[in-house]
C-alpha cells in the first residue's frame, strides 16, 4: 500500500491531475451496478491477471485484451484487471489494452489509498474502483469513496471482517465485497463469504470474492444473497479461461 502511494506521487510528477480529468470527461461508463441489479441470475466479474501473491505465476504468456475480449464473448458481467506492479506483474498499459476490446464495465483492481489514483482510473477509462476498507481508516476511505463518486466511478468496497462489513454498509450507494481471502495470511476460506452474507440487507448489492472454483459454490452463494462472483485464479490457471469461465452457466436473464 505505502508503495503504490509513493507510485501515485511520482506518477503526478509525469501527468498532472488536469491532464487526468481532462481524458476522464471524453469517457463512457459501463455501470457495474446496473447490469448485476438487471440480471436474474449470478453475474461473473472475471479476472485478468498475470500473477498473484498467493499462486505466483499463473501465466508466463500473458495477453490481457485477447483473454478479456473471450470473458467477454463468453457472457461475464463484468472484468476485472490487476494494474498493480510489484506482487502482480500488472499495469497501466494492461488495462488500457483491455479497455480497447470491450464494452462492460471494467473493475481497476489495485491497492488505491491516493486520490490521484481515483483520477488516473477514470482516465484510463475504469468504470469501478476497488476501494480495501483493511488497507486505509474510514476517514481515508470516505475521501476516497466521495472522490470516486464525483467521478462518476462505482465502488466496491472490500470486506473480510464483520467490523469491515459494517464500516462498508455506512456507504449506501457502494457494492459490497466480501474477500474469503486473508490478506495477511493469503488463506481462503469460503466460510467467510456464508457467515458475513448473512450481515448484508438483502437490498445492498454485493460481491463474494476469492476461492470460488465451481458452478455450486456459485449456486450456494448465490442462495446466500450475493449478486456478483468476482473469479480470477481459477480462470487464469486454466489452459483456456473463455472456456472455463462457460461452464459457469452465466445466466444472463
Amino acid at each position: 500500500m505505502t508503495e503504490r502511494m509513493a507510485d501515485a506521487v511520482e506518477a503526478q510528477k509525469r501527468v498532472p491531475v488536469k491532464a487526468l480529468l481532462e481524458k476522464a470527461e471524453k469517457r463512457r461508463h459501463h455501470s457495474l451496478k446496473k447490469v448485476l441489479g438487471e440480471r436474474k441470475g449470478p453475474g461473473i466479474i472475471a479476472e485478468v491477471k498475470k500473477a498473484s501473491p498467493s499462486a505466483g505465476m499463473l501465466r508466463v504468456e500473458y495477453r490481457p485484451a485477447e483473454i478479456a475480449h473471450g470473458f467477454q464473448e463468453s457472457g461475464a458481467a463484468g472484468i476485472s484487471v490487476l494494474t498493480e506492479p510489484r506482487h502482480f506483474l500488472g499495469s497501466e498499459n494492461d488495462f488500457r489494452a483491455v479497455r480497447n476490446v470491450v464494452d462492460i464495465p471494467l473493475l481497476r483492481k489495485d491497492f488505491l489509498g491516493d486520490i490521484y489514483q481515483i483520477y488516473e482510473s477514470a482516465a484510463w477509462g475504469a468504470d469501478v474502483v476497488l476501494l480495501i476498507v483493511a488497507a486505509m481508516d474510514e476517514h481515508q476511505l470516505k475521501v476516497m469513496h466521495q472522490a470516486a463518486r464525483e467521478m462518476n466511478l462505482d465502488v466496491l468496497v472490500e470486506t473480510h471482517t464483520e467490523a469491515e462489513v459494517r464500516i462498508a454498509l455506512k456507504m449506501e450507494d457502494v457494492i459490497i465485497g466480501v474477500n474469503s481471502r486473508d490478506l495477511k495470511k493469503l488463506k481462503t476460506d469460503l466460510a467467510v463469504a456464508r457467515k458475513l452474507a448473512g450481515m448484508i440487507p438483502s437490498g445492498r448489492l454485493s460481491i463474494a470474492e476469492s476461492g470460488i472454483k465451481d458452478k455450486k459454490e456459485i449456486e450456494e452463494l448465490f442462495g446466500l444473497g450475493y449478486k456478483g462472483f468476482l473469479i480470477g485464479e481459477t480462470l487464469m490457471r486454466d489452459g483456456d479461461p473463455r472456456g472455463k469461465l462457460s461452464e459457469f452457466a452465466i445466466e444472463n436473464g
